[in-house]
C-alpha cells in the first residue's frame, strides 16, 4: 500500500495536505460537498489549492469486513490519469492526521 497524500483534518470537516506521486506534488483540499442533493453524488470534492481546479471526489463508505467508516476517493488529471484511494488514519496517535492510500484498480 502506497501513501499518495498526507492530510490534516480541519475543524470545518475539510482535509488539507499534499498529493505526492513520482511525478506530481500538489497542495490539495478535500472539502464537504455542500451542494449534494442526491445519494449518488459525492460527499466530498477534491480541489487543487494551487489553482482551484477540481481534481476529484470522495464518497463516505462502510467497510464490509469491519463496519468502520472511511472515505473512498477518485482523482484525475492529465499528469497522472485516474487514481483511486482511501482516506485512512496516519501512523501515530494524532487523530487530525490522515493519509490517502493508493488503491490500484484490478
Amino acid at each position: 500500500m502506497a501513501t499518495i497524500a498526507t492530510l490534516t483534518h480541519k475543524i470545518d470537516g475539510s482535509l488539507e495536505g499534499t498529493l505526492t506521486t513520482l511525478n506530481v506534488s500538489a497542495p490539495i483540499a478535500i472539502v464537504p460537498n455542500a451542494r449534494k442533493v442526491k445519494d449518488n453524488e459525492p460527499d466530498f470534492r477534491i480541489i487543487s489549492r494551487k489553482n482551484g481546479f477540481e481534481l476529484g471526489a470522495g464518497w463516505n463508505r462502510i467497510s464490509q469486513s469491519t463496519g468502520a467508516e472511511y472515505v473512498s476517493v477518485s482523482l484525475s488529471a492529465p499528469e497522472f490519469g485516474t487514481i483511486y484511494g482511501n482516506v485512512a488514519a496516519a501512523p501515530g496517535e494524532d487523530d487530525t492526521k490522515k493519509v490517502i492510500i493508493w488503491n490500484p484498480a484490478n
